[in-house]
């Protein structure tokens, strides 16, 4: 592909309304250039109308938006020079594969020997070099999927807008397209933004995820630093799973059923907090090797083998009910707790994570 450089993108108080209703609340966001940045929050939280915005298909009532240093707010789509990848792929049934491809260069008026040409490298980058002359009904759902990929890039964009691509597909093919668009991205370097609601899907595939929520974006972070140091609840429950349970700070202690908790840094003032447990990063321990972790009192409830996993549910002290998950075998004596077994849960330090105070109110 060609080596056009990358834009970044910068949004300033762009604001979107329906009647009293915000689709996009004063939307403040820089997207580096090169970077694949998705867009994640449930259904009507705003980030489809923000690719839209993105895109030119819906225009904003105020705010700023530049693709690197030119003011796009009013530019129509067609002259905005990115390429989109839509939920259904929105092929055209009647043309070939090649013809769906070299359609936005024939709109530019490219000439027939380099559209021939860019539309095989294209077709070859997804991995579909030979199938130029299929028609669209020959293919599968993945197939289609790299066709509708190969006619966003195919004319060399800086810019790429992807809305839930992977929706439509199995979950063996949809986690196995993740792994090959992230390396696509990497090869070709395009700034990229993407919309999905699976947050599995946004942290397998981003370099920054934008959680977005009531038309507001309410973390901006990293895969590792949504998943580890979520802002408020909504992120910490929407990223993963995760149990909440109340502590309260004394004298600058943590303090849980009686027990002080060690944490990473000082836990701030004294009052109510929430303590975030991660099922994953709870170990059920035995008799010995505590030293250096929290630990918890639970009674098992129930237990589910999952295959790659077992999830034991089990009732803390207090009567609120967490999760535990770990590979089989994992737990003490390799076997699985029962129903009604007492047993010590331990949490590390640096896993020791408490939300911050409004979130406890």
């Amino acid at each position: 592909m060609s080596n056009k450089s990358s834009l970044p993108i910068t949004l300033r108080q762009v604001t979107k309304r329906y009647g009293s209703a915000y689709a996009l609340d004063h939307i403040d966001l820089d997207i580096r250039s090169g970077e694949f940045l998705t867009l994640l929050g449930p259904s009507g939280s705003g980030k489809t109308t923000l690719l839209t915005v993105l895109a030119g298909f819906t225009r904003p009532d105020s705010g700023s938006l530049k693709f690197g240093d030119t003011e796009v707010i009013c530019t129509p789509p067609q002259k905005r020079d990115v390429g989109m990848v839509f939920q259904n792929y929105a092929l055209f049934p009647h043309m070939t594969v090649a013809g769906n491809v070299a359609f936005p260069l024939k709109l530019r008026g490219v000439s027939a020997n380099e559209v021939a040409r860019r539309v095989e490298h294209a077709l070859e980058m997804v991995r579909l070099g030979g199938y130029g002359e299929r028609g669209v009904h020959q293919l599968s759902g993945g197939q289609c999927q790299r066709v509708a990929l190969a006619r966003a890039m195919v004319f060399e964009p800086r810019i790429m807008l992807m809305d839930e691509p992977l929706s439509a597909l199995d979950k063996q093919l949809r986690e196995h397209m993740q792994i090959e668009l992230r390396q696509l991205h990497d090869k070709l370097g395009m700034t990229t933004v993407y919309v999905t609601h699976d947050q599995r899907e946004a942290l397998t595939m981003s370099d920054r995820i934008a959680v977005i929520n009531g038309g507001r974006i309410v973390q901006l972070d990293t895969p590792r630093g949504l998943y580890d140091r979520p802002a408020n609840r909504f992120v910490a429950e929407f990223i993963g799973e995760s149990s909440f349970v109340p502590v309260t700070i004394q004298e600058g202690a943590v303090r849980f059923d009686g027990a002080a908790l060690m944490t990473p840094a000082h836990p701030g003032r004294d009052g109510p907090r929430l303590l975030m447990l991660r099922p994953e990063r709870l170990k059920i321990l035995g008799n010995s090797g505590n030293a250096g972790l929290n630990t918890l009192n639970a009674k098992v409830v129930s237990t589910v083998y999952q295959g790659d996993s077992s999830l034991v549910q089990a009732a803390l002290t207090d009567g609120k009910l967490i999760s535990v998950r770990g590979a089989p075998g994992s737990h003490v004596g390799n076997a699985c707790p029962r129903v009604g077994d007492n047993i010590t849960l331990g949490l590390s330090v640096e896993d020791t994570f408490l939300l911050p105070e409004e979130a406890a109110q």
